[in-house]
């Protein structure tokens, strides 16, 4: 039997990026339920570190996925700064768009763990 996840990763990053019409396609495939399921979030994440590039529209998928997740307690703990550090700096770098994004953690919640607080300043935000 084919393993459909890995033939469905292989296609998308056949050329090492995401573009738009692949972001398309996945967000359709993936939210077509108006929810997202554990596994779809894991497939999302082995994506995007898997591709050499990914247009904004992926990254705008990803974040949004992630952070209800993130902020389900409230907050962003030690774990969870430790996590998205793996995801955001697996290029070397954070870019604009993450920072956006991080900044819109730190205001959607409070009482962020010192390390996320911390991580943000030396980027700062």
């Amino acid at each position: 039997m084919a393993d459909w996840r890995r033939l469905a990763k292989k296609l998308a990053l056949a050329d090492g990026r995401i573009d738009t019409k692949e972001t398309r396609i996945i967000k359709e495939a993936l939210l077509g339920d108006g929810k997202l399921d554990k596994s779809e979030f894991e497939f999302l994440i082995e994506l995007r570190r898997g591709a050499e590039s990914v247009v904004g529209e992926f990254d705008d998928l990803v974040f949004a996925a992630i952070k209800p997740v993130l902020l389900k307690d409230g907050s962003i703990d030690a774990g969870e700064t430790k996590w998205l550090k793996s995801l955001l700096m697996s290029d070397g770098k954070i870019d604009d768009r993450e920072k956006k994004f991080l900044q819109s953690l730190k205001d959607g919640g409070s009482g962020h763990a010192p390390e996320f607080l911390e991580w943000l300043t030396s980027l700062g935000l």
